[in-house]
């Protein structure tokens, strides 16, 4: 069966059906008589042929770090939103956090004929800027802001700033547990929000004791048993992430400390187990969901052409601070 033979059993023309399967305008009424006759036949149009004839696939590629993370699980319930009204199918493609398979599914989504790829919580290395320069399909990339690349990113330094002033109400030992430098995000630009916050108060940025962990929940255990380890006096603890925090969170009780009354603690990304902690985390909520939707809304606006080549795109959404019973 050929769309020729859906437009007579339809009573349309086969440009009608055309638009039909690539999201064209079309009336409900037609929409619903050419739906019919493709459901009643269970007929299923050629992908390869699609992709011939239009020079779309009608697929967009997706690339993560991991599957086991909140934050990307609800940046890509805002994919889905998007992706559904636009018609299109998500390829997922993850990279365990090896920069290599994350060069490779770019280089193999592009030979695929995908439409477009969202590339999510990475951080640039030479390779990867090579590779990004070179692909010949648009590329957004979430929580991370390149330089000649569209983006969409949180107002991370300002958020880290907001919530060390909120500590800097109670307590003046501030440790805080970031994440690695590398990442430009979640490692420089949060540190580096603490920072402003400190010397706003009049204390020298050069005494935060600070450590880099991973982003589990193991990581900021084990560096809060350091901390505690090697620094008495602190009342204040900053964590770049939930899951770091919630980590410290074990080891301060472990250490028969009291939280908030003797050790305050703070994270980034308000997530479920925020709510059920023990006491409840004050933390920064960034808006995922929002990020997922703005990046397919910003990579369907470039697979159109509507973007001007000489403008890069780059979108920052906001913040809100959570406050809870941990400080």
């Amino acid at each position: 069966m050929t769309i020729k033979d859906i437009a007579k059993m339809a009573g349309v023309s086969v440009a009608a059906v055309s638009r039909y399967f690539n999201g064209g305008s079309l009336s409900d009424e037609k929409r619903e008589i050419i739906q019919k006759i493709v459901e009643e036949n269970n007929y299923v149009p050629n992908a390869m042929a699609q992709t011939m004839r239009t020079g779309k696939s009608g697929n967009i590629g997706v690339i993560v770090p991991r599957l086991d993370s909140e934050s990307f699980a609800q940046i890509m319930a805002g994919i889905a939103d998007e992706v559904e009204k636009i018609n299109y199918t998500v390829i997922l493609g993850v990279t365990d956090n090896k920069k290599e398979k994350e060069i490779y599914y770019i280089e193999q989504m592009e030979k695929s004929k995908m439409d477009g790829i969202i590339l999510m919580g990475t951080y640039m290395t030479p390779h990867l800027k090579t590779t990004l320069e070179k692909c010949s399909i648009p590329i957004v990339v979430t929580g991370q802001h390149f330089k000649g690349v569209p983006s969409v990113f949180y107002d991370d330094k300002s958020a880290m700033y907001d919530i060390t002033k909120l500590m800097l109400k109670s307590r003046k030992h501030i440790a805080f547990i970031g994440a690695p430098s590398i990442d430009r995000a979640a490692g420089k630009m949060r540190k580096e929000g603490v920072e402003k916050a400190l010397e706003e108060a009049g204390i020298d940025k050069k005494s935060l004791i600070a450590y880099e962990s991973d982003f589990t929940i193991d990581g900021g255990y084990e560096t809060m048993k350091k901390i505690l380890k090697s620094h008495k006096k602190v009342d204040g603890v900053i964590c770049a992430t939930d899951r770091m925090a919630h980590g410290a969170m074990l080891a301060i009780r472990e250490a028969g400390k009291n939280i908030p009354d003797d050790i305050s603690i703070t994270g980034v990304g308000d997530s479920w187990g925020d709510k059920i902690s023990s006491p409840q985390l004050t933390t920064v909520q960034l808006y995922y969901k929002k990020c997922g939707q703005t990046a397919v809304n910003l990579l369907w606006g470039l697979m159109k052409g509507e973007s001007d080549s000489h403008l890069i795109s780059k979108v920052m959404l906001g913040y809100s601070i959570i406050e809870r019973g941990s400080v």
